[in-house]
């Protein structure tokens, strides 16, 4: 692929500094090369206690939430003048999800992400980033 022929790119979302920098790399890159963006958001089961994880209604309530989150920046991105733009809303390891799910269903030519997570163990090591950029079987842009 060549790197100036992007058809479509990839963000992952979670609200720390560094994902909206990559959200901005992103919607320029997509609207600069009028490519199609792609906003996705992983619900990490571990947030959850174990009666929430059980309860279909709590489960189906953050989903929901997530999803309406995730259309800001669809409209966001749309307000900017990036033409095509979509969002998925997967559940689990959002390296893990992003890689063996996402990345195969949505088939983007670049995944764009942050550096850091914002809470838990990932926000110190950026293990989540470090997995994707090792992993991912397409090119990872990660952004600091």
């Amino acid at each position: 692929m060549n790197p100036k022929e992007l058809k479509k790119i990839l963000v992952g979302v979670d609200d720390s500094p560094d994902a909206q920098l990559a959200f901005r790399y992103a919607m320029n890159r997509a609207k600069n090369d009028h490519a199609g963006l792609v906003i996705v958001s992983v619900s990490e089961n571990d947030d959850m206690n174990v009666y929430q994880a059980l309860s279909k209604d709590y489960v189906s309530e953050k989903r929901k939430q997530l999803m309406q989150h995730v259309a800001k920046y669809r409209q966001v991105a749309q307000r900017f003048g990036v033409e095509d733009v979509s969002t998925v809303v997967a559940e689990g390891n959002p390296g893990k999800v992003i890689v063996d799910e996402v990345i195969k269903d949505v088939k983007p030519d670049l995944l764009v992400i942050g550096a850091q997570a914002k809470s838990g163990i990932e926000k110190h090591f950026g293990s989540q980033a470090a997995y994707m950029a090792k992993y991912s079987p397409i090119s990872v842009l990660v952004v600091r």
